[in-house]
């Protein structure tokens, strides 16, 4: 792929029932399970915010297990 392609397609960012984060793109339909978190734009500023929104990567049933004891 040539270095000169931009890649000008506009995305969502959605996460899913785990807190897990990924981008979509805007005109597709949202996969079964995932949630539009209302941040949409060029890719680079969508992976910018999850960078930021993101900062604990574990699952969410495995932080609730943790913080019980369980882990």
């Amino acid at each position: 792929m040539s270095e000169e392609h931009e890649d000008n397609s506009l995305y969502r960012v959605v996460v899913n029932h785990e807190e897990q984060y990924s981008i979509w793109p805007l005109h597709r339909e949202l996969p079964l399970g995932w949630t539009d978190v209302g941040k949409h734009g060029p890719k680079q500023e969508c992976l910018d915010y999850i960078k930021e929104a993101w900062t604990d990567m574990r699952p969410l049933s495995l932080r609730k297990k943790m913080e019980q004891g369980g882990g």
